[in-house]
């Protein structure tokens, strides 16, 4: 499997888990608020701690993002283009967003797919400070509550990233995992083995955000530019060894070229390049035994 090292010693702990309850939501974001208010407002709305979220429809304006690029230094192992500011509206696709803080105040990390007024097809890094709702734009997922997700150090890769915090014990009828996991371990069966370790037998994602190193994809494509920004489309974990069925895992994502590609992954063959946060819910109907 595909490996990059990393300018940092690596912590022996993969991942990062804190049990939280998580709430269905839906909202339309409106017009005219920046993006990061109008995300943060359905989190207060609902009296949560953070949130994930599918993003779909609507536009952006004024909207800044990046792209993923070739470090200048070998402090980290990739990093990021010059901002892009598209003139007038652009269209909103689809993306993710995990909602949370830096430094004490409103943060987002987002990744999406979108057309500029040109017509160009286009996706990355959304830019929290400079993207305004244009027109409203729909989000789906879920709120959180018991732990956020807040900016912190990370001396492996060098940056500062989204890692789930415990704000309070595992608050009761817990039913979700908020999640940060390492680099250069494969997104599907590093999910699998959370998910068996904390008692999840299958599990769904409301929203996940991160890189993978390149991408191999279940139709036999592959991503060969090893940067990429991605975002999750589609999850079944199928965490049980015993279920019989295989995990699905779909992405979507935009590499250091600017191209764009997703469908299923291919499973323990899709390293984490820097990060990717998310949380697993239950399905449905179903009711967790901790081990």
């Amino acid at each position: 499997m595909r490996r990059i090292l990393q300018p940092g010693p690596a912590p022996a702990e993969r991942a990062v888990v804190v049990p939280v309850r998580a709430v269905p939501v839906e909202a339309a974001l409106p017009v005219g608020v920046p993006l990061l208010d109008a995300l943060h407002d359905v989190v207060h709305r609902h009296g949560a701690d953070g949130a994930c979220l599918s993003l779909s429809g609507g536009a952006l304006g004024p909207f800044g993002y990046v792209m993923p690029a070739l470090s200048p230094d070998r402090a980290h192992a990739a990093w990021y283009s010059a901002p892009f500011h598209p003139e007038g509206a652009t269209r909103w696709k689809t993306g993710c967003v995990t909602v949370g803080w830096r430094d004490g105040g409103k943060f987002f990390h987002c990744h999406g797919i979108w057309a500029e007024a040109d017509g160009r097809r286009s996706g990355g890094h959304v830019l929290p400070e400079a993207s305004v709702i244009a027109a409203p734009i729909r989000a789906s997922g879920a709120v959180i509550f018991g732990a956020r997700f807040e900016v912190v150090a990370d001396a492996e890769t060098g940056f500062h990233l989204f890692e789930p915090v415990a704000i309070e014990a595992a608050p009761p009828a817990s039913n979700a995992l908020a999640i940060r996991l390492r680099p250069n371990q494969d997104i599907t069966l590093a999910l699998e083995a959370v998910g068996r370790a904390t008692g999840f037998r299958r599990a769904g994602v409301p929203g996940g955000v991160g890189s993978i190193i390149g991408a191999r994809f279940a139709d036999g494509t592959a991503t060969e530019p090893f940067a990429t920004e991605l975002f999750v489309t589609e999850a079944d974990l199928r965490c049980d060894e015993a279920a019989g069925r295989e995990s699905r895992l779909a992405v979507a994502l935009v590499d250091l070229t600017g191209a764009l590609s997703e469908g299923p992954l291919v499973r323990g063959d899709n390293p984490i390049l820097m990060t990717l946060e998310l949380v697993l819910t239950l399905p449905p109907g179903t009711r967790w035994h901790p081990p």
